[in-house]
């Protein structure tokens, strides 16, 4: 098995454009001079990746996106199906804004659904969950499930996906059993000696 990335046929990875190893590019996809993008990641069909994006590793990125330079992507994030990347506050076909792409952030871990539209200058938080067709325009804290037009938080999520259950002081994931606290709108994982 070789660690170089692999690039279907019908895909474009242009001059100058960085692939780390084990990384797949599927069908249609395009990416562009100057992103770079980590080891072990996957581009489903019709991905755009532009100059000036970093992806990390071991990102998935589903069909139908496009990382507008401004975006940076760390580790283990998951982007759903045709969910939107905005990187323009205020855009008009006949003024160009280049010189005002705003940053989006999307932290390790984070998971956003199919059909989401991620509003620039915002910073996802780690291991945080957007649910399917949400409108993030504010930044989301870490492990917070937030859905809806625009996107409210729902509850809160395990590094594995799981919903926590709330109790007085602690959250507890029923999957795999890992305690986190809470104080407002912070949430974070106990370790052993916290416990």
């Amino acid at each position: 098995m070789s660690d170089a990335p692999f690039i279907h046929e019908s895909a474009y990875v242009d001059d100058g454009a960085v692939i780390g190893a084990g990384t797949k590019v599927w069908h249609f996809c395009h990416v562009m001079p100057g992103a770079v993008i980590g080891e072990r990641c996957s581009l489903g069909q019709n991905v755009v990746v532009m100059g000036g994006t970093k992806i990390g590793n071991n990102v998935k990125i589903q069909n139908n996106v496009s990382v507008y330079e401004g975006v940076e992507l760390e580790d283990d994030v998951f982007c759903g199906p045709s969910m939107v990347f905005t990187n323009v506050i205020n855009p008009r076909s006949h003024v160009s804004r280049k010189s005002e792409y705003q940053r989006t952030l999307v932290r390790r871990g984070a998971s956003i659904g199919a059909n989401a539209t991620v509003v620039c200058g915002t910073t996802l938080g780690a291991y945080c969950f957007v649910g399917a067709g949400a409108v993030v325009a504010k930044d989301v804290p870490a492990h917070a499930l937030v859905t809806g037009v625009p996107a409210r938080i729902r509850g809160w999520v395990c590094e594995c996906g799981v919903r926590l259950d709330e109790g007085l002081m602690e959250l507890t994931c029923p999957a795999c059993g890992k305690l986190y606290s809470k104080k407002g709108e912070k949430v974070e994982r106990l370790t052993d000696e916290e416990r």
